[in-house]
């Protein structure tokens, strides 16, 4: 995805599900996490593992927000990148953005498939500081 896709993406979403949510606070979703909320983002926790991260609503998949969301930000191993594709296809998500590390071929071909804007090996928060100066 080229700069310009990339910042109309982060520009037009609203409403971020973090796939992986940690409750610690020195953890790098937490603290990207955090950043979005900074940045104006609504952002939703999905973690089946943890009721609440500090004090909001810790969501156990995507289907259970309660609102569409515009970008699911995937923090878990490369290797479940390809049912996180299905389940935010599933719940009419808008775009997928895998953290660094996080990249898989079956899920740029369903992504692809199913024209559904995927990021993959790629920070958003470093790419929103890039492209948008930052919260």
């Amino acid at each position: 995805m080229n700069d310009t896709a990339l910042r109309e993406l982060l520009q037009n979403a609203q409403v971020i599900a973090v796939v992986g949510h940690s409750d610690n606070p020195e953890r790098d979703s937490y603290q990207i996490a955090q950043y979005l909320r900074r940045a104006g983002y609504r952002v939703y926790p999905v973690n089946p593992t943890v009721e609440a991260i500090d004090g909001q609503r810790s969501y156990a998949n995507l289907a259970d927000i309660p609102e569409p969301v515009d970008i699911v930000d995937v923090f878990r191993r490369a290797e479940n990148l390809p049912d996180i594709v299905a389940e935010a296809l599933a719940a009419g998500a808008k775009a997928v953005w895998g953290q660094l590390g996080v990249a898989h071929p079956e899920a740029e071909a369903r992504a692809t498939a199913a024209n559904l804007p995927l990021v993959m090996d790629r920070c958003i928060k470093v790419e929103h500081n890039r492209l948008l100066g930052g919260a």
